[in-house]
């Protein structure tokens, strides 16, 4: 579905939304794979954890910040009661850790969440249910109060054909005594 070179490079969501991250907090990547976008947030002055269940990816990622094998769908989390200044998904959905994945998420840190939808079956894999997003799904995730939605999408994407999901929030509230907090678009 997606070749090498695209592999490789941050996804263009993660790329725009980088600016959401406070500057030098922590950056989570769950199933980093090998460290597209620990690469890209090492460079950009964040320090970066990863976890991956491949031995393979994880030893590419282990140059570019923590790198940490886990199978975290059939093993306890290996981050509890850690917080990040982001936390970053791509390609990915294990329904029963997103809330996990929410408190992960320091007050004041960005959650840049991207994977595929339904739909994805009618152009390839990932083509079962439990791998695809349902409408919203991201949306009513980041329903509370605690949570600003800054940015979603639903829809289909190409080249490569796919159907995504993808948001970016912030964990903070919707403002201080100085008025609104101001998230660049």
């Amino acid at each position: 579905m997606h070749d090498a070179t695209h592999a490789s490079l941050p996804s263009p969501w993660v790329q725009r939304w980088t600016p959401l991250v406070p500057a030098g907090t922590p950056v989570l990547d769950i199933a980093c794979g090998g460290g597209r976008h620990l690469r890209w947030f090492a460079r950009h002055g964040h320090p970066v954890t990863g976890v991956d269940r491949d031995p393979q990816a994880v030893a590419t990622a282990r140059g570019l910040g923590e790198a940490i094998e886990a199978d975290i769908e059939g093993g306890p989390w290996p981050l509890a009661g850690r917080r990040f200044g982001a936390v970053v998904v791509t390609h990915y959905l294990w329904r029963p850790l997103l809330p996990t994945v929410l408190d992960s998420v320091a007050e004041g840190g960005a959650l840049i969440y991207e994977t595929f939808a339904e739909g994805n079956a009618s152009v390839g894999r990932p083509a079962r249910p439990e791998f695809l997003l349902r409408h919203g799904e991201l949306l009513a995730l980041c329903a509370a109060p605690q949570w600003r939605v800054v940015a979603y999408e639903d829809g289909f994407l190409s080249p490569p054909e796919r159907f995504v999901q993808r948001i970016a929030a912030v964990r903070a509230p919707w403002g201080t005594a100085e008025g609104p907090a101001r998230h660049p678009l």
